[in-house]
Parts: structure tokens; sequence; C-alpha cells
């Protein structure tokens, strides 16, 4: 292939949704918030109306974060066969299911209809794309674009490369999600499951071992989360907010106090060896993060935002918004 789409190349207008289940849905109503056309395909019954009703109960939520100029869900194309999609997309954003076996035949009829210059983007949670792209005809235009659900409301998406992917394929889905206004995150080494879906398989098996164990409840464990440390993370994520857990020593601080911790059987993952070019590049990359921040100054900036998350959850009545909204009761009731 040699006229794979580039940074240059006009933005997107129509996009083509392969499997119109609740990924691909979400993929659809963020294309129509941001104006473009859907052209769709499922081989389900009555998959149209579902597809119809699904953009109806989003469209309340995509108007909460704005829609862009001529967004309307009136705006999709259901056709009769994935080919007729291939043929009438800029994108093609493919979200069959978990299966290697059945997305592979989809790819092969996507690939073998649509133009040469058009990204064939899988919505792949954790499968190899090297081994879906093996038999593509144009296996250089093919790359994953795994998104987390609701597609519609959160941004991040993963952007995998096999093997056989063009770095100009990389770089054509890397603006292209970016159009999305969305946070495409390039992974830098083809991995079973990627990155983010490897972090949360490893709390989701904490999870299951304590359930089966009887240490908790499941809403337990989420309080766990979501009063604590999924607060902190919504700003910071794991590892700078770990930085900060080691004071003015940050990371490096971090690991010497609390390192040794790791090789103790508090889970049923087993930790690497800490070696010093771990601690050096974990260390680092947090300095990096701070981008010469001091310790001080992202502490404001964690409690600011944290603060704010609080808030903006409290009308909605949810996690630690319920916490501050008993907190004013609270001193209201005291005064």
């Amino acid at each position: 292939m040699t006229d794979t789409p580039t940074s240059e190349d006009p933005v997107t207008k129509t996009v083509g949704i392969v499997a119109t289940g609740v990924i691909g849905g979400g993929w659809a109503v963020r294309a129509l918030a941001r104006g473009w056309d859907v052209v769709a395909w499922d081989p389900a019954p009555e998959a149209e109306a579902r597809l119809h009703d699904y953009v109806a109960r989003a469209w309340p939520s995509v108007e909460q974060l704005g829609l862009f100029p001529g967004a309307s869900p009136d705006r999709i194309r259901f056709v009769e066969t994935p080919e007729a999609v291939a043929e009438s997309a800029d994108w093609i954003q493919t979200s069959a299911p978990e299966n290697e076996k059945i997305k592979i035949g989809l790819l092969t009829k996507v690939d073998e209809a649509a133009p040469e210059s058009t990204v064939i983007a899988s919505s792949s949670s954790g499968l190899l794309p090297t081994r879906l792209q093996a038999s593509l005809r144009h296996p250089e235009r093919f790359v994953i674009g795994h998104p987390f659900n609701p597609v519609y409301l959160l941004p991040l998406v993963e952007i995998v490369p096999g093997e056989l992917t063009s770095p100009e394929t990389v770089e054509a889905a890397r603006q292209h999600y970016d159009d999305l206004v969305m946070h495409p995150l390039v992974v830098r080494k083809e991995i079973e499951g990627y990155i983010s879906d490897r972090l949360q398989e490893a709390l989701w098996r904490e999870a299951l071992h304590m359930v089966n164990e009887g240490v908790a409840t499941t809403e337990e464990l989420d309080d766990a989360i979501a009063y604590g440390p999924g607060l902190r993370w919504a700003g910071m994520g794991t590892n700078l907010t770990f930085h900060l857990a080691g004071g003015q020593g940050g990371m490096r601080h971090m690991l010497a106090q609390f390192g040794p911790a790791l090789k103790l059987p508090w889970t049923k993952l087993e930790a690497p060896e800490l070696s010093e070019q771990l601690i050096e590049d974990m260390a680092t990359g947090c300095e990096a993060q701070a981008d010469g921040r001091s310790i001080d100054e992202l502490e404001r900036l964690r409690d600011d935002y944290v603060i704010a998350v609080m808030k903006s959850l409290e009308p909605l009545d949810l996690g630690a918004g319920q916490i501050q909204a008993r907190r004013w009761e609270r001193i209201n009731a005291a005064k």
C-alpha cells in the first residue's frame, strides 16, 4: 500500500461500523456527535433498530459533552453487507466479538472490498494484531483501536500496530482518534491484553480471589476503590500517585521503603525482581511525568483535582459525592 492516509489528509467524514453491539454502537455515537456520517452493518436480526435505540439513549449524554456543527443522530445509513460498509467509508472500525476466527473472517471481507487507502481498525481488547492481519490483502493498513465502554464518553483508545502495520497507518489512527476528541495511546510493544486491560485484569483477579476466599463482598471491593485510590487515579494514575507517596524523595524513596513488601504474599501475582535498573526506570519515568514540578506543587494539584472530582459527583449522588453532600449537611446542621 502506497497511499495510506497521513496526518495531512482531509478529516474523516464517513465512519464505517462493522458490528453494532455495545462497542460498535458507542463508536457510532461518538462519530455522529463529531458531526460525521456513519455507515453500519451487523448480521443480527433487528440490528438497525437496536442501533437507533442505542444512539437515542446515548444522545443526551453527548449533548452534555458538546456537539460539533452538523451533529445529528439521524446521520446513520444501515447497509446489508460488510463489503458495502467498506466500499463507502473513509475509516472502518470493526467491533466483532472477541473471537479470532470471527474477526479474521470479517476483516478479510472488509479488506477485499475497501479502497487501498482506507484504514481498517479493530476494537479488539486483547488479541494480537499480527495474527489478525496475517491473511489480509493489505495488512499494512490494519491496526487495533481499542476503546473503553462507554465509547462515546471515555476518551482513552489504545492504538496497537502489528508487525506489518505501517507507520503511516499508526499516524493516521492517532489523528483519527484525536479528531474524535479521544486520548490515543500508542502501545509501543505488541502484547496480549495491551496496557489498560492488563492493569484492570490484575485488579480483577485480586477481586475474584478476595470474594472467593470470603475476604470482602463485591460492594466492599468497589467501595475500596471508589472512596480511595480511584479518586487519585482519575487525575494522576498509579505511578505518579506512588511518586507522591514517597514524600520529598519521590518514587526512589517509595520503592526503598515499600519495595520489599512486594515480595510479601499479599497478592496472587508474583512481583518482578526489584533490580536497580527497574528502580531507575520507575523513578526517572515519574520524574519526567512531574515535568519539573516539585512534590509540594504536585500535592496541591492532586488535592485540587480530588476535590473537584468529589464536587462533580455530588449532584449525581455517586461515590465520594455522597460523602461530600453528607459533609455539607453536617456542617450546615452544626451552624
